[in-house]
């Protein structure tokens, strides 16, 4: 089957900072691309036995830009009644959950941007430790990245579109 949505992956290479921002930016194209062209029932469709759904997955990283980003970069408070998990409620529509995404990716850009470079340290530590922006790059970009996986196959399942 051809890989109808396949993109590069980005060719950045102008410092640490530089290369890993385009590649989350890329892990989170990935992620809204897969949204693209789809129905209301199709992106909260169900397609795995764990309920998981295209929406629900960016209402989940959604979540994830926030606390690693606004929490715990920048210090913002954060509390359990914030968090949101993949079932996404039916009086929100599938369009405000994908621009709270992208919001989301704004607000978290702007905090790297701001931050001055990959050694900046967490305002608010995980484990007693205040870990770096170059570690919550890391981490984020795996965890988009194995969500993206996730909605290419979800994707794939609901109407055959297939690539990165």
């Amino acid at each position: 089957m051809a890989e109808t949505q396949r993109e590069p992956v980005p060719r950045v290479d102008t410092g640490e900072l530089d290369v890993a921002h385009a590649f989350l930016k890329f892990q989170r194209h990935c992620v809204l691309k897969k949204t693209e062209g789809l129905t209301e029932e199709q992106l909260r469709r169900p397609m795995v036995a764990s309920g998981t759904s295209l929406l629900g997955l960016v209402q989940h990283l959604t979540e994830a830009e926030r606390f690693w980003f606004d929490h715990h970069l920048g210090g913002n408070d954060w509390s359990e009644a914030d968090e949101l998990d993949m079932a996404v409620p039916a009086g929100l529509a599938a369009e405000e959950v994908v621009e709270a995404y992208r919001a989301a990716i704004a607000d978290s850009d702007r905090a790297i941007e701001a931050a001055g470079g990959p050694e900046a340290l967490m305002a608010v530590p995980v484990d007693g430790t205040r870990k770096s922006l170059r570690w919550i790059l890391a981490h984020m970009t795996t965890e988009t990245a194995r969500h993206a996986g996730h909605a290419d196959i979800l994707r794939e399942q609901i109407d055959g579109v297939t690539g990165r």
